[in-house]
């Protein structure tokens, strides 16, 4: 009888459970499979061999973990190396894994690929599925990424919120949006805009060069015109030379475990890109935020199409694995406006790459989003989008003034 071993890795997002569950429950569907295990903390989980049986699980309670956000396994940061990749392999050999679901990003995508050459190698019968997530929407290949959409869906509706903030009490207001080097979760700010002069005005991100005296000229121009200004950025915005402005700005930079540099966490660039305006341009009432964790897993703000997108690739992920023959990561093709397919790609297509927005999707001022970007977004937000309304300016005449 086989055995099923399904991990989560990288940040959470408020469907990674449903891939989980999607892949259990699939799993256990087949006569062939014995045992279903899920590895506490990914890959960390696996090599400390502490796994969980999920056969035990009740299908009520994986079904209200699945609509549940954040990683229900728990998840890690490492990022697996050759000799690392050989200690799972070790573990997932020892304790007869037949088939192996990691669901993660771009990183995931890789160290799945190395565990299944190990495989290979040793000639041991095991087949090595990636299912995908990430909230940046950067993996390649594929249309959009679970985890995306409901993210998506969070940032839109909290610049809606911001917007109309701002509009009752004008002045500048920038939010840094995860992102270190695709821009796609800071653009969908542009989703939340219904009339002409709503925020966000300003919307910058890292496939576009960012220039501090012509960010201040845009914000000031922008004052000029509406007397207030939103401004969206991306955390992984650089200079010319590639350089983080964040890195570009700060006094002292913070590094995480693998030497990235910390961007939008600690709330800094926000912070700068405040004092730049108020020292520069002399407007005093400026306000920054970072949304940083909280966009990732929002319970409240969960896309329907992201929650069925991600339950079924977790499914197909275990009907590749159990009717294929091949090793691979499941992808989302987009069919028709709107619907949704999949398919399974060779590993070594998805590894290790990493997808930016299209330049399609952005507008030549490098300060908005093109319309084709808002058709792309709009339908992976779901159902019950909110609207925001305004009143009608019937100005009554002035008597002592007119």
């Amino acid at each position: 009888m086989a055995k099923v071993l399904i991990a989560q890795g990288g940040g959470p997002t408020a469907v990674i459970n449903q891939s989980m569950v999607g892949a259990v429950l699939e799993s256990r569907k087949f006569n062939n499979v014995d045992l279903v295990y899920g590895a506490f903390h990914g890959v960390r989980g696996i090599v400390d061999e502490e796994l969980l049986d999920l056969t035990q699980e009740t299908t009520h309670n994986l079904e209200m973990v699945a609509n549940t956000p954040s990683s229900a396994l728990g998840s890690t940061r490492d990022k697996p190396d050759l000799k690392y990749c050989q200690e799972i392999f070790k573990v997932l050999q020892a304790h007869e894994i037949s088939y192996f679901f990691y669901i993660g990003g771009n990183d995931s995508s890789d160290t799945v690929r190395i565990v299944s050459d190990e495989a290979r190698k040793a000639n041991y019968a095991m087949r090595c599925i990636h299912i995908p997530k990430t909230i940046d929407n950067d993996l390649v290949v594929n249309d959009h990424t679970p985890g995306f959409p409901s993210a998506a869906r969070f940032v839109a509706q909290a610049f809606i919120g911001a917007n109309l903030d701002n509009s009752a009490l004008p002045g500048i207001y920038i939010a840094v949006v995860m992102g270190r080097h695709a821009g796609f979760l800071t653009a969908a700010s542009a989703l939340g805009k219904k009339f002409p002069d709503d925020g966000p005005h300003l919307i910058y991100v890292p496939e576009r060069v960012f220039n501090v005296d012509k960010f201040l000229a845009d914000v000031k121009a922008t004052m000029d015109r509406y007397g207030r200004c939103v401004i969206a950025v991306s955390e992984g915005i650089h200079d010319e030379e590639g350089v983080p402005i964040a890195v570009k700005l700060a006094k002292n930079v913070e590094q995480d475990a693998h030497g990235n540099v910390q961007l939008s966490g600690t709330g800094a660039l926000a912070d700068m890109l405040c004092d730049e305006i108020r020292t520069k341009l002399g407007v005093k009432r400026v306000r920054g935020d970072t949304f940083g964790y909280v966009q990732r897993s929002f319970i409240g703000c969960v896309s329907d199409v992201d929650q069925r997108e991600a339950r079924e690739v977790g499914e197909k992920a275990v009907q590749y694995a159990m009717w294929g023959d091949s090793d691979g990561s499941v992808v989302i093709d987009r069919t028709g406006f709107y619907s949704s397919d999949y398919r399974l790609v060779p590993l070594e297509t998805v590894a290790g790459k990493t997808k930016v927005m299209p330049d399609e999707f952005i507008a030549d001022s490098g300060t908005d989003v093109t319309d084709a970007f808002r058709l792309y977004l709009r339908p992976l937000l779901g159902s019950g989008m909110p609207d925001a309304y305004r009143l009608r300016q019937n100005l009554v005449p002035r008597v002592l003034n007119p």
